[in-house]
C-alpha cells in the first residue's frame, strides 16, 4: 500500500496535470472574484467563506478523472485488481494520494487567499480546520465517482454531474464552519456534521467504489 501511495504521488508530480493544477486554479479563481467584487472589504469578508469553499470544491473536481483513468489506460488497474491487495485499500490509497496532491495544498493556500478576500483573522484558523476536515471527503467522493465512470470515454462531464450533488453537504457545512468562526458564533453543530460526513464517506465509499470497479473491470 505504501509503495502504491508513493507511486501515485510520483506520477501526480511528473504528469504535470495533477499536482499543482488544482492549486493554480484555486489561486486564479479567488483572485478573479476579489478583482471582480472590487475593494469593498465588508462585502468580500461576507462572501469569503463561500468563495473559498466553492473554489476548493472546483479545484478538487479538476483532477478527479485522473484517479483511475490513467491506470485503466495502461493496464495497471487490471493488475491492481488481480493483485493480492484488497481493492478497497487500493481505492483508499488513491483517494489519499489525490488529497495529498490536491486537497492539502489548498488548505495551505487558504489563509493567504483569506487575507486577499478580507476574511477576519478570527476565521482563518476555522477556515483551515474546515478544509482539513472537508477536503478528504471531497477526494473520497471523487474516487467513487471516478470508479463509476472509469470505463467510459470522455466521462469527465458525467463524473462532474454525478459528484457535484454529493459535494453539496460538505460545501454547506464547511462554509458554515468558516463563516461562524469568522463571526465568532457557536459552530459545534456544523463542525460535528462536517466531521461526521467525512468519517462516513471514508468508512463506506471505498467499499462502494471497489464494488463498482469490479463490475467495470469484468
Amino acid at each position: 500500500m505504501i509503495a502504491l501511495l508513493i507511486r501515485d504521488l510520483r506520477l501526480a508530480v511528473r504528469a504535470g496535470g495533477g499536482f499543482g493544477l488544482g492549486l493554480v486554479f484555486y489561486l486564479i479563481l479567488v483572485a478573479l472574484v476579489a478583482f471582480g467584487v472590487g475593494p469593498q472589504t465588508e462585502r468580500l469578508a461576507g462572501i469569503a467563506p463561500g468563495i473559498l469553499w466553492v473554489g476548493a470544491l472546483l479545484a478538487c473536481l479538476l483532477s478527479l478523472d485522473r484517479i483511475f483513468a490513467l491506470d485503466r489506460e495502461d493496464g495497471s488497474l487490471d493488475l491492481l485488481a488481480t493483485a493480492p491487495l484488497p481493492l478497497e485499500g487500493v481505492v483508499a490509497v488513491k483517494a489519499l494520494a489525490h488529497w495529498l496532491t490536491t486537497g492539502l495544498p489548498l488548505v495551505g493556500a487558504a489563509p493567504v487567499l483569506g487575507v486577499l478576500l478580507s476574511l477576519p483573522a478570527a476565521g482563518q484558523g476555522w477556515l483551515m480546520l474546515s478544509l482539513l476536515l472537508g477536503t478528504p471527503a471531497l477526494s473520497v467522493i471523487g474516487a467513487f465517482g471516478a470508479a463509476l465512470t472509469v470505463g467510459l470515454k470522455r466521462g469527465g462531464l458525467l463524473l462532474s454531474l454525478l459528484v457535484l450533488p454529493l459535494y453539496v453537504p460538505v460545501l454547506i457545512f464547511g462554509a458554515e464552519v468558516a463563516r461562524r468562526g469568522a463571526e465568532g458564533m457557536v459552530l459545534q453543530a456544523p463542525l460535528l456534521l462536517l466531521a461526521g460526513i467525512t468519517c462516513g464517506t471514508v468508512a463506506l465509499l471505498p467499499f462502494a467504489a471497489a464494488a463498482v470497479l469490479r463490475v467495470n473491470l469484468r
